[in-house]
């Protein structure tokens, strides 16, 4: 697979895909940068070679064509700011605007295509829509590795109509990072796995207790098994039809000499809010209509002295529901404890999503080793899937 580093984009366009599908308030500010900082190193490559960049991403869900909400006009601004020169916008992906914006394109000019997704074609991976997209840039550069896992136009399929494409700083630094923790990880290895629900993270549970010493389970998913080895627990949220997995779980990771840790107690609420009555209950014997929304003070202490000790982290999943504050407690400690351990040599990946969310939003992105920017994509790549967007790099 060649990378930018393989290129020299003197007098050449790249057809970028970036993935710039970033949270923006009702004001249609952007609240979250870092999906766009993370681009920044690949699109200044191009510049600097004395090249030209022309943009293209997703911004969230359309349902049915443009929507003024989703559209990408409004990151314009904020980007003309960070590379310090005009960004021209071209109100549509593919056609005559498009295409003769990306003609006119003089080297060190940055193009931004309007939102892909207003197409339907995109998410369908249309070969005619690929092509159309294909007529705008020189080279091909696959830069969204969160959007790797989709076989959309714009991420696997364009590849078929470029004979030059290489993976941007983004992907290479992402596939690379995912290889430490799968292949290289130095011992002892310690697995944080969190979130709603047990379903979501099977595949990849299963993958990492062939590779870890300790695979710790907070969050929701923790009640799952909690009732599955008979423990009462209220109202807190559950999967009753993954209760046999659970158990399977436990007793391959006793076979496999894995330390599975689960939370001895939980913050819990008599009802899901920030200003609930709260109570610590040992798991496994939490009151009815009581629900458990955080780890509890001494699974706090029990996670942090094994995540210190380790040299290996991989933490996918918040410890409860963080966005509210009197529920943070446990994932603050977890990101805390995984920054010491990064400050005395230990190797820490962050996966995507809410913990990356997380991680950010409490000031210490800078502070572990690898904070992805694709949460369900990386979560395939572990777990052994193809990935359309890397597959088509290699073609």
């Amino acid at each position: 697979m060649k990378t930018i580093e393989d290129y020299n984009f003197n007098g050449k366009k790249a057809l970028i895909r970036v993935d710039f599908n970033v949270p923006l308030n009702d004001k249609q500010e952007i609240t979250d940068e870092t999906r766009i900082k993370a681009a920044i190193p690949t699109i200044k490559k191009v510049l600097d070679d004395g090249g030209s960049a022309i943009l293209m991403s997703h911004l969230g869900r359309p349902k049915s064509g443009p929507e003024d909400k989703f559209s990408l006009k409004h990151l314009v601004k904020r980007l003309s700011e960070v590379f310090n020169t005009e960004v021209i916008f071209s109100s549509d992906c593919i056609g005559a605007e498009a295409e003769e914006k990306a003609a006119a394109l003089k080297p060190g000019q940055i193009l931004l295509l309007e939102n892909l997704r207003f197409y339907p074609e995109e998410t369908k991976g249309d070969e005619d829509f690929a092509k159309s997209l294909s007529k705008l840039g020189d080279i091909w550069v696959m830069d969204a590795f969160g959007t790797a896992h989709r076989a959309h136009a714009s991420t696997a399929i364009i590849a078929k109509f470029f004979n030059e494409k290489a993976s941007g700083y983004v992907m290479h630094a992402e596939l690379e990072n995912a290889e430490k923790v799968l292949s290289k990880a130095d011992k002892p290895y310690t697995a944080i796995m969190g979130g709603a629900k047990i379903s979501d993270k099977i595949l990849i549970i299963e993958q990492l207790l062939d590779k870890v010493d300790n695979m710790i389970i907070g969050g929701g998913m923790s009640y799952t098994f909690f009732k599955a080895m008979g423990g009462t627990i209220g109202n807190s949220l559950v999967e009753e039809d993954k209760l046999e997995l659970a158990r399977e779980l436990i007793k391959k990771a006793k076979d496999k000499g894995v330390n599975l840790e689960l939370p001895f107690d939980s913050v819990c609420a008599d009802e899901f809010s920030n200003d609930a009555n709260t109570e610590i209950m040992q798991n496994g014997h939490i009151k009815q209509g009581w629900m458990g929304l955080d780890i509890g003070p001494q699974a706090r202490e029990v996670f942090a002295k094994i995540i210190r000790n380790s040299k290996t982290i991989l933490w996918n999943g918040p410890m409860g529901v963080f966005e509210m504050s009197n529920f943070s407690k446990g994932t603050f400690t977890i990101a805390e404890a995984v920054v010491e351990a990064t400050k005395n040599g230990a190797f820490s990946l962050i996966g995507g999503g809410d913990s990356a969310a997380a991680v950010n939003s409490l000031g210490f992105g800078d502070d572990v080793s690898y904070v992805s920017t694709g949460g369900g994509a990386l979560l395939e790549y572990m777990e052994g899937k193809e990935l359309p967007g890397v597959t088509a790099l290699k073609s």
